[in-house]
């Protein structure tokens, strides 16, 4: 009988793993029973044997009502079994193990929050949408390498995740808020940033200083945090620093002085603003793209390509490539992503690579 309802539903289009998990069944003895001809499928009977006798340490009727009432009472209903069989063995009573209350708390569907306190709620992050420039920076601070094993320069970079125009950069010979306050501070007085800018960081401790807090709230930029213990949701920090420390000419004899670091740092961030075509934003430079350039870019491309299509139009099947790139940029989840604009020419979704 069951594998002729498995039949049935695999023929309607059911996959043999969620049907199993409904009837409680491994797919593996599904597998067994139909590889061996199992008897069963006519007969319709369940074949399979569970234990033959019972466990000599099960607990009696009489002892279990016992455990119920006692994790039930007043004294312990507000507390779970971890904390519950302590406080009896100190009053020199002992009813059964942890795992075995939870078992039968579980049994009883009794195993949920107890107690006054709220219970623990999952909340998904809520996104954050950038659709121009200066709406939505990340930074970070990334280690160099030096010619001294276990010595680091600092770099501070921060990058602005619609146009992935890094906005502003130092390099320090430690790590600490009141650099970034300074840095923060300049880079929003150049680019002109309104109070409605998000900076979004990790949680180290120059990210979270008081003297930065303090800086953001003068500047009227709200803060926001990765979660904790989830490692990628600064996805445009950690995807530039990777493009920044595979790119030819990075030092791999490290860095000789903080001098050489500074001077290198300021050659790469030249040379990603205003000449590296970034694939996530229709390979454009990230200046371009942050200044409005990128418009007149993509018609002169498209003119190019028109003009091919007129010289040799038996090379063409279709349109012309339509170049763009994301209106809408997502730091979502911990992950970065672009979302599609509603115009006629929609873009393809984006990662934050580099």
């Amino acid at each position: 009988m069951i594998l002729q309802w498995l039949d049935e539903a695999q023929q309607l289009g059911a996959r043999l793993a969620p049907a199993c998990r409904v009837l409680e069944i491994d797919p593996r003895t599904i597998q067994r029973w139909r590889a061996q001809n199992c008897p069963e499928a006519p007969g319709g009977e369940d074949k399979r044997k569970g234990p033959s006798s019972v466990p000599a340490n099960k607990f009696t009727d009489e002892e279990r009502r016992e455990a119920l009432a006692t994790v039930n009472s007043p004294e312990f209903r507000s507390l779970p079994p971890s904390q519950i069989v302590p406080q009896l063995a100190d009053q020199g009573k002992y009813i059964g193990s942890e795992s075995t209350l939870y078992r039968i708390l579980r049994d009883e569907e009794l195993l949920a929050h107890r107690g006054r306190a709220a219970a623990p709620e999952r909340r998904a992050p809520v996104p954050k949408r950038a659709c121009g420039p200066n709406e939505i920076w990340t930074w970070d601070i990334t280690w160099l390498a030096t010619e001294v094993a276990g010595v680091f320069f600092y770099a501070y970079i921060v990058v602005d995740i619609w146009s992935r125009k890094i906005v502003a950069h130092e390099v320090h010979d430690h790590e600490s808020a009141e650099h970034a306050s300074v840095l923060m501070t300049s880079a929003v007085e150049r680019e002109g940033a309104s109070s409605s800018l998000i900076l979004h960081a990790d949680n180290g401790s120059a990210m979270k200083g008081a003297t930065l807090k303090a800086t953001l709230e003068r500047l009227g930029v709200m803060p926001s945090y990765s979660r904790p213990r989830v490692s990628n949701d600064n996805p445009f920090s950690e995807s530039l620093f990777r493009t920044m420390k595979y790119v030819a000419g990075y030092p791999h004899g490290r860095f000789k002085s903080l001098d050489h670091a500074r001077r290198w740092v300021t050659a790469f961030v030249r040379w990603y603003n205003e000449e590296h075509l970034h694939s996530a934003i229709g390979f454009v430079t990230p200046s371009a793209r942050h200044e409005g350039r990128h418009t007149q870019i993509f018609e002169q491309r498209t003119e190019v390509y028109k003009a091919a299509r007129a010289r040799h139009p038996e090379r063409w099947s279709g349109r012309v490539r339509q170049w763009r790139n994301p209106e809408v940029v997502v730091l979502h989840g911990g992950r970065g992503r672009a979302e599609p604009s509603d115009s006629a020419h929609k873009a393809k979704p984006t990662s934050a690579s580099a």
